[in-house]
């Protein structure tokens, strides 16, 4: 776990491809139209992904539509929508400013689906509220093309189930263990490299970037040598914790280094997680047990201060870690963002 996606870099890429492809489109025209849509982008996914958000727009619009003079529900009244719905898919109309923000989000959604699936897949399964909708879960599945596979099996087994919704964390639990089934390996992005690059140059390496390490010990200091008094004993330069230290000592202790400069406080752990994260986080020190994980991040953001979560850690979990690992040091420097000064 050496190097995470950078969001940013992310944006500012979508950013720069969607004005060039946007600047080219509306040099000669007013609006673009549904098929014109389906043919901007050379990469069909992000094509897909706009017609995907003005679906989810035109549905929104209509659930807003509620009266208590009028059945919205009736069967009629439904057909009467579909057909208006297939009426106006003909007659898209959009202009620059409106157009925009959508294909950016398409732009940037497609980069994180082919470079950063893991993450890709929370955004798609986290649902409203932490709920997964299985019928709009699989209206959404029209969409992607891009590293599907594992979300194609998820869908299976919900409708085998017979649920109609389910919560994050049970769909990410089920898509864990598909990912393990299959030993899921992202597709090759070497030709959405070149397709991307064919409009504005692409290096995927900028899309990373390296971890800062917190748990190296900074340069000792140049000790001099001072002959001790005859009266007094010679004071221990000892400075490594006893070797039952607490995960406590682990953050605290002198020789470590702290997050410094690169510290944001962050709210929630939970919300700053990546899937990649959780991924990990589960195998390596929950013991691939994503519902204890689940409840052990629920309870670490209940806590009010450090100490308090500290205590809940050396109680529960970990007298079991191994604190030579990235995946701790990882883990406790978020714990550091949320409740450190």
């Amino acid at each position: 776990m050496d190097e995470k996606i950078s969001l940013e870099s992310i944006s500012r890429y979508s950013d720069a491809y969607a004005e060039k492809v946007l600047k080219t489109f509306f040099s000669s025209k007013d609006k673009i139209t549904g098929p014109e849509i389906l043919s901007l982008s050379n990469i069909q996914q992000v094509n897909l992904f706009v017609v995907r958000d003005l679906f989810k727009s035109w549905k929104d619009e209509t659930q807003k539509l509620k009266s208590p003079y009028f059945n919205y529900e009736s069967p009629d009244v439904k057909e009467a929508f579909q057909s208006l719905m297939d009426t106006l898919s003909n007659n898209i109309a959009i202009n620059k400013d409106n157009f925009s923000p959508l294909f950016k989000n398409a732009v940037n959604q497609t980069l994180m689906a082919v470079f950063d699936p893991y993450d890709f897949f929370s955004m798609i399964i986290s649902g409203k509220n932490n709920r997964l909708e299985v019928a709009s879960f699989q209206e959404e599945m029209k969409y992607i093309k891009v590293n599907k596979g594992p979300l194609d099996r998820l869908l299976q087994k919900l409708i085998e189930k017979g649920v109609s919704e389910i919560s994050g964390n049970e769909a990410f639990a089920i898509l864990d263990q598909i990912l393990e089934e299959v030993n899921f390996n992202p597709e090759d992005v070497d030709s959405y490299l070149e397709k991307f690059s064919a409009i504005v140059p692409l290096d995927a390496n900028k899309f990373y970037v390296e971890k800062s390490p917190i748990n190296e010990p900074p340069p000792p200091p140049p000790v001099q040598k001072v002959q001790p008094q005859a009266a007094e004993p010679a004071k221990s330069n000892q400075t490594a914790p006893p070797k039952n230290a607490s995960i406590n000592d682990s953050l605290t202790k002198p020789s470590k280094a702290t997050l410094a400069d690169n510290f944001q406080r962050i709210a929630k752990i939970k919300d700053s997680l990546t899937i990649n994260q959780k991924f990990m986080f589960t195998k390596v020190l929950f013991h691939g047990d994503f519902e204890l994980f689940s409840k052990a991040i629920d309870h670490l953001d209940r806590q009010d201060n450090m100490k308090g979560a500290m205590r809940y850690l050396e109680q529960e979990h970990a007298s079991t870690w191994d604190r030579d690992s990235e995946e701790f040091h990882e883990f406790m420097e978020l714990v550091e963002k949320r409740f450190g000064n």
